[in-house]
């Protein structure tokens, strides 16, 4: 498949995935269609594996642990690990947030994470994710919803009226200057009723059974190819959703089959907002799921820990691209250059779990691979970001390292990458899934 292809495929991912929960319906979809089949797991039942066996496990519709499981023992071979988040910085609907005022409804959201906020002015934006209902039975469930069409606008105000915005930047006060446009006030309805009759049409569930949602908002506009080669892209959620694509890909490989290592991918919600949920990189999903694959074969604590010991995990998230208009905001000997390969992060007080030893083997795996790579560092007076990396390094108590694509514009509502760098990143998540030994190193 050429690089170009890869990028349709991520796009059409990205597309078909406005939200977090939405991400593992489209996961799932996709691992319906593989042969050999895959398995899903439920966290209730006992489980029964099977070497060279393919499963995967969710947890609260927005998390999930993806692994095949290998011919030899874990203590012999441990576990090859990459790890993303399913989640990306935004505006979500408020539970009581319909209002009414100038003869104007409009929608309250509240901030996920840190995002761009000017970048979702003047967008066609509509709402994706999850409703909790009671059905037929009286048990509450979930069900998916997305708004295809532009449902909602945040217009910028005039620069009549905002002189100084170009000099300034545009500043939204959080609470009264970010509620959404939705429609023309309906006098025949209170704004909650309205509200909730979108709902009941969209989801076909009356809307006295609809108890609470989830619901984010999401640009409508498709993902695209730009510049005069189509050597960029550009969408939104690239962060992290471009490194979940790749991940599964690499893990969908029918060269890496069958393994003798388990090769397993966990995919978090809530990494934008610092992972401490009990579906986030900071809680018990991923060490779950890694005993209970212990345990289902017949390893015992103490080849528990041999395994762990032998493990590696690849924490994917996007890396800060060079933007040659604004070169102040980069160390001057770690700029990443769109196309030119995976990044490794480092970061001296561990923001980013690389040390030396990982990015060596990473930085092997990529030369293995055909595939360029560079480093980054984050300017010393700014900041640093982190990641899903020492979080889970720490808490499993395995060897990691940080990489990432190059981005533009990380935590914008429109992204942009190159796309010699999602096939560069597939090919060396190959690699270190098919690699014999690997984790051995050290």
């Amino acid at each position: 498949m050429s690089a170009k292809q890869h990028v349709q495929n991520l796009l059409d991912f990205i597309d078909a995935s406005p939200s977090p929960w939405h991400v593992i319906s489209t996961i799932e979809t996709q691992l319906a269609e593989q042969t050999p089949s895959w398995q899903r797991l439920d966290e209730t039942a006992k489980w029964t594996l099977q070497p060279g066996g393919r499963y995967y496990v969710v947890r609260d519709d927005s998390s999930i642990v993806l692994f095949i499981q290998g011919q030899k023992p874990l203590a012999e071979t441990g576990f090859n690990i990459i790890g993303a988040h399913t989640d990306s910085p935004g505006l979500r609907i408020k539970p009581n947030a319909a209002s009414s005022e100038d003869g104007l409804l409009r929608l309250g959201v509240e901030i996920y994470g840190g995002p761009i906020l000017a970048t979702f002015t003047d967008r066609d934006l509509s709402l994706a994710g999850r409703i909790a209902y009671k059905n037929d039975q009286d048990r509450i469930v979930c069900k998916l919803i997305k708004f295809d069409q532009p449902l909602l606008r945040l217009p910028n105000l005039a620069i009549h009226m905002n002189r100084t915005v170009n000099e300034d930047g545009l500043k939204l006060q959080k609470q009264t200057e970010l509620p959404l446009i939705l429609s023309a006030s309906a006098e025949q309805q209170l704004p909650q009723e309205y509200f909730s009759a979108l709902l009941q049409q969209q989801a076909g569930i009356a809307a006295a059974r609809i108890l609470s949602w989830d619901l984010a908002v999401y640009d409508t506009q498709k993902g695209a190819f730009w510049g005069p080669d189509s050597e960029f892209y550009a969408h939104s959620r690239l962060d992290n959703l471009a490194s979940c694509h790749a991940a599964l890909q690499a893990l969908l490989d029918p060269a890496a089959l069958p393994p003798d290592n388990t090769l397993v991918c966990a995919f978090f919600d809530h990494e934008e907002i610092g992972s401490e949920s009990n579906k986030g990189a900071d809680g018990s999903f991923l060490p779950d799921v890694l005993q209970r694959i212990a345990l289902a074969s017949t390893t015992d604590s103490e080849d528990y820990a041999r395994a762990l010991a032998k493990s590696f995990m690849i924490s994917a998230d996007m890396a800060h691209a060079y933007q040659p208009n604004f070169p102040n905001a980069y160390d001057p000997g770690h700029k990443v250059i769109v196309n030119k390969g995976p990044v490794i992060k480092v970061n001296a007080n561990h923001r980013y779990s690389s040390e030396s030893l990982s990015a060596a083997m990473f930085a092997d795996w990529c030369e293995q691979a055909g595939a360029p790579y560079q480093t980054y560092s984050h300017r010393c007076d700014l900041p640093c970001g982190s990641t899903i990396g020492p979080i889970t390094s720490a808490k499993l108590g395995i060897r990691s390292i940080d990489v990432g694509n190059p981005l533009w514009a990380m935590h914008s509502i429109r992204e942009s990458a190159g796309v010699l760098d999602h096939d560069y990143m597939i090919s060396v998540m190959k690699r270190f899934f098919s690699a014999p030994g690997a984790t051995r190193s050290g």
